[in-house]
């Protein structure tokens, strides 16, 4: 049944406290930014990368929303979906919906995932792209009866309870590495070894866009936005691909698998452990080990010092840290044994942690290809359900 999005469901905006007011930014309030949402897209949240405070709710016109409000970005990077796992705010970038009985928050939240592109169709602006509130209202969404609603939901809500399972396996798994790193390095100053003295750095570039013989190969070609972006910090797949002659006519190497890349420009100390052999674009730095077992300390000390590297990037038009710089910078190295202790210690945790995290894309390519059969009514639901038993 075709029906008025906004009658089953009541429509909210956002805002943005003002940034003059120190005190109405980092307090208890989750706030979702667009970052928020292009980095969690299709998930559903707990947490953000800023919050407000009381008096920021009280001073703007943001308002706190109930958990289970689906909230879809309107502005600049459009339709991106998540939902409130608990009450927040939202910037003025969101268009939000708290359900009404006739409608599961979590269905609507697979209507819009799935619509995406269509979503983006009513977006205007030469400049930036926006979903305006009277588009928003005239929206319609088909939906079956709350029954086959809950019924559908519990299927493609399984798999995303098993990728929610999987991403905390991942987070806790890189921080009991991290703590690892941190009591292994205790007590420890920096020597006379740097980085480039320890490591092969390098960088990348980007093939001419104007050559159309460079683009759409077999070669992964990777960008920051494909690092800042990743859940997880293995890489497994970039947006763009290029070919044998674009690799040759660029600034960028293939690099093996397990290659360490740094995001150097703009957001400075985003990693990725490539999982598949890769280029880059100049937004990176890439250590390549000398060894297995240097791979480890060199990751997480990198991971340990980007406050380091922020103070000694340069730019007027946006911060980079220089090749230079990076190599320049002295670390802190224990000897070969302790080394090596650490490596046997953290190496098991981050294949596990990496294996979760290829689970993850497995399980988000099944929900993205049962999502349309289900709500379409092509696939039966307890048919469905057989297919999902052996992937949950």
């Amino acid at each position: 049944m075709w029906t008025l999005l906004s009658d089953i469901a009541r429509l909210e905006s956002g805002h943005t406290p003002s940034r003059r007011h120190a005190e109405y930014w980092d307090g208890d309030v989750p706030w979702i930014g667009i970052k928020d949402a292009t980095g969690n897209h299709g998930r559903v949240i707990t947490s953000t990368l800023q919050t407000i405070t009381q008096a920021g709710l009280d001073n703007s016109s943001a308002r706190l929303l109930p958990a289970g409000t689906v909230c879809l970005s309107r502005t600049a990077s459009v339709g991106y979906v998540v939902t409130m796992g608990v009450p927040m705010a939202t910037s003025q970038d969101f268009i939000n919906w708290v359900c009404g009985p006739q409608i599961s928050s979590r269905y609507l939240h697979y209507i819009l995932v799935m619509e995406q592109d269509s979503v983006r169709r009513f977006a205007h602006g030469t400049t930036h792209q926006t979903v305006y509130y009277p588009e928003a209202k005239a929206f319609h969404v088909c939906i079956p009866s709350r029954g086959e609603q809950d019924r559908i939901v519990s299927v493609l809500g399984s798999l995303d309870d098993k990728m929610a399972v999987n991403d905390r396996i991942v987070a806790t798994t890189v921080e009991l590495a991290d703590a690892q790193f941190t009591r292994a390095v205790s007590g420890l100053e920096v020597g006379q070894e740097t980085f480039g003295s320890i490591a092969s750095v390098s960088g990348g570039g980007t093939p001419s866009t104007t050559v159309d013989e460079y683009w759409g190969g077999e070669v992964h070609w990777t960008t920051p936005s494909d690092v800042t972006a990743l859940p997880s910090p293995y890489l497994f797949e970039t947006s763009r691909k290029i070919t044998e002659l674009g690799l040759e006519n660029c600034a960028s190497q293939l690099y093996p698998t397990q290659s360490i890349f740094m995001t150097s420009r703009a957001t400075i100390g985003a990693f990725a452990l490539s999982q598949v052999p890769a280029a880059v674009n100049q937004g990176f730095i890439v250590v390549l080990p000398p060894n297995e077992s240097m791979r480890w300390w060199l990751l997480h000390e990198m991971r340990s010092r980007v406050d380091e590297m922020l103070s000694l990037a340069n730019g007027s038009t946006f911060l980079e840290l220089s090749r230079k710089n990076f190599k320049a910078m002295q670390i802190r190295l224990p000897d070969t044994v302790q080394v090596e202790e650490f490596a046997r210690t953290v190496a098991p945790l981050h294949a596990a942690a990496a294996q979760a995290a290829k689970e993850n894309r497995a399980l988000a390519t099944l929900r993205d290809t049962l999502l349309p059969q289900l709500m379409s009514g092509r696939l039966r639901v307890m048919d469905a359900e057989k297919i999902v038993e052996d992937h949950v």
